[in-house]
């Protein structure tokens, strides 16, 4: 009888993070979301007060800075956006569903509650030209750079 050889397609390496890396990924949980810490270790703690903070990813995209929130659960009424020459702030309110007394919970995890996350801006950009869309809880934020910010950038010779 042969015996066959498995051959892993890829193989994973655990990694393990130092203290320093441990402790950087804590604060930054716990300043993404302050009370998740929290909730995650007394769920029965858990208030209509929770702080939902959506995650944002910001970067660039050809002419525009490009920022998507995601926001699921809230309609575009639920939303405001602010912005300035070097600030943008999106702030909104997530309302709970009628309370229903006489369900039985087992779990009990969705957030409900207002929200505000301010960013400053990583470049000179047109204000008066910002477009917001909101489509299947993903709001996305293009607002054209200026002509400085354009002419700003200049690729490096490498020696």
């Amino acid at each position: 009888m042969t015996r066959k050889e498995s051959k892993d397609i890829a193989r994973v390496e655990p990694r393990f993070f130092s203290p320093f890396e441990e402790m950087e990924k804590f604060f930054e949980e716990v300043w993404r979301r302050p009370f998740s810490v929290f909730t995650s270790l007394m769920p029965r703690l858990k208030t209509e007060t929770d702080i939902i903070a959506p995650a944002v990813d910001i970067y660039e995209e050809g002419d525009d800075l490009v920022l998507k929130a995601e926001l699921p659960g809230l309609n575009k009424e639920d939303i405001e956006v602010k912005i300035t020459e070097d600030y943008i702030t999106i702030s909104g309110e997530k309302k709970k569903e009628e309370k229903i007394e006489e369900k039985n919970y087992y779990r009990y995890e969705r957030s409900y509650g207002t929200f505000s996350r301010t960013f400053r801006l990583p470049v000179e950009v047109q204000t008066d030209k910002a477009k917001a869309k909101f489509e299947n809880g993903l709001l996305e934020i293009r607002i054209p750079k200026s002509e400085a910010a354009k002419t700003k950038e200049r690729k490096l010779q490498i020696e």
